[in-house]
């Protein structure tokens, strides 16, 4: 393989980890793409790669994400972790409440060692965890039981349930699945949510 290709094959394995993560990277996957620390310098010393913070980068030639918040504390956090909580419900844009720490659900024995950042350790199941705008998170549903668990406001919750429906992001089964599986609070709000659509 001449020195050409073996360029290009780098840049094509660090292309397809960073396309689907808004085209951010960590340096360990830089390293898995093939390029050494010094060519990681080199490419963010050209523009090339942008800098976002210590460990973590973003081809240059992709626009901002107005989310680069979460992307960087999903990545610096690694694999298995989840956007969760009341960082999810912003995701969304369910919520005018802007989150003070990020929250992430992590794989039970995954290092806590992170500071910042909310980190929880729920067992999630495959059907509570889906992708919006490039970044792993719980469903709407499940992030409604979590964000209920957790104290938010009764006018929050509802209103997150209303918006939830209305943009197509969650269907009144599943909402109510969820409300009737959790019973208590969260069946109380999706059941007042719903009564408020009724009369429309």
């Amino acid at each position: 393989m001449n020195e050409q290709q073996e360029h290009l094959d780098k840049f094509t394995a660090l292309y397809r980890l960073a396309e689907p993560q808004a085209g951010y990277f960590t340096t360990d996957q830089a390293l898995a793409a093939g390029f050494s620390h010094r060519q990681l310098s080199y490419y963010a010393s050209t523009g090339r790669f942008l800098h976002i913070r210590r460990g973590i980068y973003r081809l240059a030639h992709f626009p901002h994400s107005p989310h680069e918040d979460l992307f960087i504390a999903w990545l610096r956090v690694g694999k298995g972790a989840v956007i969760s909580h009341e960082s999810a419900l912003a995701l969304y844009e369910l919520s005018d409440v802007v989150p003070t720490e990020t929250h992430l659900i992590v794989p039970p024995g995954a290092s806590r060692r992170h500071q910042g950042l909310r980190l929880h350790t729920n067992r999630l199941q495959a059907d509570d965890i889906t992708a919006y705008a490039g970044l792993p998170v719980t469903t709407v549903s499940r992030t409604l039981a979590h964000v209920t668990a957790a104290g938010l406001a009764d006018e929050l919750i509802i209103q997150a349930a209303h918006e939830a429906i209305q943009r197509g992001l969650v269907t009144k089964k599943r909402l109510l699945d969820m409300a009737n599986q959790q019973g208590g609070r969260l069946q109380r709000l999706v059941h007042t949510a719903l009564e408020g659509m009724e009369t429309w």
